[in-house]
């Protein structure tokens, strides 16, 4: 049942999509298979006034609001109007990419692409944005939930990727922001384990991307209909290198594919793909990291070979990072999957520091051979050379254990996380409890609370695994 408020802003809505509306020709023909992917915008829609744009939250010009974007204990919410031409032409691209809604492939096309960008209004505490970039995004959970007949599909917001269409919006941002993914909790019925698996890498003082809970309203035509309940996710490429770091201005990195293994005869700078600095074709410290971590010197003169390494590469950083994932048990990143992880060169140190990425998977024993037990057994370190052969290393080993400690009696504590479970529970069952048939992966309510049971019973085995891997 959806209070006052929803149904006012609502009725707000409908009367405001006319000033969105108009005749379309969208031409779709110029896509390529890059980030940017969008239409070519040929509607005449571009005589508006921006009259909510404020300094504070439109312009370039203010440092990212994260007390207002990114609030832990409240939800918050968010609306999509997308002209119904334009939604049309982003299902029709789904269909090329993915197969007919309901019953696709349930995987990607032969080209990979990405789903078109297209212009849509966003509103926020009644304020709008003006021809933002929306398109769906990711990877095996957008093919799923496409031909599973699901429409809860995630987003991912540019709000100034139509700038040179739209002059009114040039630099648009969302107070501050330039863009976000919107995810759609896939394959979680507690709709939790984004936020508390990054959280948990904040919290032991890692670089990781801020979340909230919002949800979404989306009007292509009819009116708002609830898409139900999501999780906003900071873009690593945008505002966490530029605020974590002392400098945005180094090499970030986002592998995917075989050569994100790091293992010997994998290299390949096509998939250690480039974020930033495309136009510079230096991938030297890359390099240098597959080649150190390969090296024989690692046997022959194991000291020589962590000086090396800590040359390239924040180890500190890295072991930290791999206690916390192997911890909380986080299967669908390095060590089992070829994804999901960010390097960057931090001008600071001159090193590359290890950034987390897409943890909807985290906090269960998972699939493909599930997670990494704490201690590796199985894991073929030849394979995976940063965890099999840091981790064979009595030096790297000893750190990682301490540090496995750190994070069972810090920011992954039994006691924490249990509260923490039942405060977010509290905080999210009405919009969750309420998503829609068709916008929903939750079979019925009591998924969701079996799934909050779940997790409880997690953090208490993983803290008796834990402390019998210690002892």
């Amino acid at each position: 049942m959806k209070n006052l408020k929803d149904i006012i802003f609502a009725s707000f809505l409908v009367l405001i999509i006319f000033s969105c509306s108009g005749t379309e020709d969208i031409n779709t023909d110029n896509n390529t298979s890059d980030d940017d992917d969008d239409i070519e915008v040929t509607i005449d829609d571009t005589d508006f006034e921006a009259t909510d744009w404020t300094e504070a939250t439109h312009s370039n010009d203010v440092e990212p609001d994260f007390d207002e974007v990114f609030e832990d204990n409240t939800v918050k919410r968010l609306d999509f109007v997308i002209t119904e031409e334009r939604w049309q032409t982003m299902l029709d691209d789904m269909t090329s990419l993915y197969g007919s809604f309901g019953t696709g492939r349930g995987s990607f096309s032969d080209d990979d692409d990405d789903p078109i960008f297209v212009p849509g209004e966003v509103y926020y505490e009644g304020k709008q944005w003006y021809r933002v970039g929306l398109r769906f995004k990711g990877n095996s959970s957008l093919a799923s939930s496409w031909s599973n007949g699901i429409l809860k599909l995630s987003f991912k917001l540019d709000f100034d990727e139509f700038e040179d269409d739209y002059p009114q919006i040039k630099n648009q941002r969302f107070y501050g922001f330039k863009k976000f993914s919107l995810k759609n909790n896939y394959n979680d019925d507690s709709m939790l384990r984004e936020k508390v698996a990054t959280d948990v890498f904040k919290n032991y003082g890692l670089a990781a991307s801020n979340t909230a809970f919002y949800t979404l309203y989306v009007d292509h035509g009819d009116g708002p209909e609830y898409f139900g309940l999501y999780t906003l996710v900071e873009e690593v490429d945008d505002t966490v290198i530029d605020t974590q770091f002392s400098s945005g201005d180094g090499n970030l990195y986002k592998p995917d594919g075989d050569a994100a293994s790091f293992a010997s005869g994998t290299y390949d700078e096509d998939e250690l793909v480039k974020k930033n600095n495309e136009d510079e074709a230096d991938f030297s410290d890359v390099a240098s990291l597959y080649d150190i971590i390969n090296d024989g010197s690692r046997t022959s003169d194991p000291e020589t070979w962590r000086a090396n390494l800590d040359a390239v590469f924040d180890t500190e950083v890295f072991l930290k990072y791999l206690a916390v994932n192997t911890v909380i048990q986080n299967w669908d990143t390095y060590g089992r999957m070829t994804h999901n992880y960010y390097l960057y060169n931090s001008p600071e140190t001159g090193k590359l520091t290890w950034i987390p990425w897409d943890n909807n998977e985290a906090l269960q024993t998972g699939n493909q051979q599930g997670a990494l037990p704490l201690n590796f057994s199985g894991l073929s370190s030849s394979s995976w050379p940063l965890i099999g052969y840091m981790y064979q290393d009595d030096v790297y080993k000893e750190k990682y254990d301490t540090y496995v400690k750190e994070v069972i009696e810090g920011p992954f504590n039994e006691t924490t996380m249990q509260a923490l479970y039942t405060s977010y529970q509290t905080l999210v069952e009405e919009y969750a409890t309420s998503e829609v048939s068709g916008y929903t992966f939750l079979n019925s309510s009591s998924s969701f609370y079996s799934a909050i049971s779940t997790l409880k019973s997690h953090v208490t085995s993983r803290t008796t695994a834990v402390n019998n891997y210690l002892d």
